[in-house]
């Protein structure tokens, strides 16, 4: 099964090696033929803690680091 690949934003860089990015998706509503934004926010693995707040980064798919993360960093997206 091929891995989630994300675009977001980071909106926390405080915990080391951690940063928190938020993902924001479109979708149509089934009955109401809307479009919806959900907003969903990620822990991800940063081992280098190089982006800050408001870097739009590439988020992947891997292996548990903890309870919590299972993604990390790719690069940043543009």
């Amino acid at each position: 099964m091929p891995k989630k690949i994300l675009n977001g934003v980071v909106v926390s860089d405080k915990p080391n090696k951690t940063i928190t990015v938020v993902v924001e998706r479109k979708y149509q509503h089934p009955l109401l033929k809307k479009v919806m934004k959900a907003k969903k926010k990620y822990s991800v693995h940063d081992e280098e803690n190089r982006f800050k707040n408001g870097d739009k980064v590439l988020i992947r798919e891997c292996r548990p680091f903890s309870k919590s993360k299972k993604f990390e960093v790719i690069g940043e997206s543009k």
